[in-house]
């Protein structure tokens, strides 16, 4: 059975920086993969190539069979590959409910014609695209804060709201840059739990950035291992963390064996 997501052989220079190496990952439907590495070994840069932020000079991306490694970013999203930010990226003036509703943009069909008269196609389309804003917004707890401003929310309400925004788009695939990061304890279990509905509940594939090794543990079922822009090491979590080159490149010499 074919990956719904396969790369292959990925190379990414910017002038004499090698970024991406080499780099081997695939996904299967329905799967969680977590991505870690230190700082700077190109997990954010894989992330850029995967939904047409960069082009990698070569190498390929494969997604339900279909090439996409030079497409642009709005058509990678109307494939059905959506991204949460790891730096909120929230129109921070607007709404909870606004913003969610701006996500809906890809899903509208209509012509200018109908938008115009706002009759038939037009009308059918905005209620449903309004329930389903609803269903994100109870799904993710936000009903509360719906006609909120996002600027003036608690940081871990901000990024519920940015993953929120990402299943606006009704990925088939969702990419989480570092979901957890600047958060509280608390805030981190929250996100958690709804890192697993998501990918449980909806049925929608991951690739999880995240520094926390005890969320990687908990939360994926394979891990790819990533320095110097290279993958050097893959695999159920506690196999990973006990792989000598995983230790040295990311946990510390101190901690073999152990998950940090």
């Amino acid at each position: 059975m074919p990956h719904q997501l396969e790369i292959r052989g990925l190379h990414l220079s910017f002038g004499g920086l090698r970024a991406l190496v080499d780099v081997n990952l695939h996904v299967d439907t329905g799967e969680l993969v977590a991505v870690i590495g230190p700082n700077g070994a190109g997990k954010t840069s894989l992330i850029n190539c995967i939904n047409g932020f960069y082009r990698p000079q070569a190498g390929t991306i494969a997604f339900e069979g279909r090439d996409i490694t030079r497409l642009p970013p709005h058509a990678v999203a109307a494939l059905g590959i959506a991204r949460a930010f790891q730096n909120v990226e929230l129109f921070r003036g607007m709404s909870v409910l606004e913003n969610l509703t701006l996500a809906r943009h890809l899903h509208l069909r209509y012509g200018l014609a109908h938008a115009l008269a706002y009759y038939g196609r037009a009308q059918a389309e905005e209620a449903a695209n309004r329930r389903f804003v609803e269903e994100i917004l109870d799904f993710m707890e936000l009903e509360p804060y719906r006609h909120q401003v996002v600027g003036t929310l608690a940081y871990g309400v901000q990024k519920r709201v940015e993953m929120a925004r990402a299943l606006c788009l009704e990925p088939r695939l969702l990419l989480l840059d570092e979901p957890m990061a600047g958060m509280t304890v608390a805030e981190k279990e929250d996100m958690a739990r709804f890192i697993i509905d998501v990918n449980e509940e909806r049925g929608t594939s991951i690739i999880l950035i995240e520094h926390d090794l005890h969320v990687v543990m908990d939360l994926s079922s394979r891990v790819y291992v990533l320095n110097f822009g290279r993958v050097i090491a893959s695999g159920p979590p506690q196999e990973v963390a006990r792989d000598p080159r995983v230790v040295e490149a990311y946990l510390g010499s101190e901690q073999a064996g152990e998950p940090a």
